[in-house]
């Protein structure tokens, strides 16, 4: 998997509504009802994650997902990353 220019993750990201990139990654930040919507949200977001078999880091606080993703083989960010922010955007 080749890494992305920095041309192409602007322009990839600049379609992503909710996502920003923090180094050699993209995060969103979630903020869900409560406990209990943050764990479907993140089952949700697992479930996805296994069909692309591509894995983000995972971060929960209550109703506060936090999700980054990057493809660490490559050493930064992919095709894979943005393929699998945009699913998730696409529920919420």
């Amino acid at each position: 998997m080749d890494l992305l220019t920095e041309e192409q993750i602007a322009e990839r990201l600049a379609g992503l509504t909710g996502w920003e990139r923090q180094d050699d990654s993209i995060v969103r930040v979630a903020t869900l009802k409560d406990f209990k919507a943050a764990m479907l949200y993140v089952g949700a977001v697992a479930y996805l994650a296994e069909a692309a078999n591509h894995h983000p880091d995972i971060a929960i606080a209550w109703n506060r997902v936090t999700l980054t993703l990057s493809t660490h083989s490559a050493g930064g960010l992919t095709s894979k990353d943005f393929a699998l922010a945009e699913q998730i955007s696409a529920f919420g």
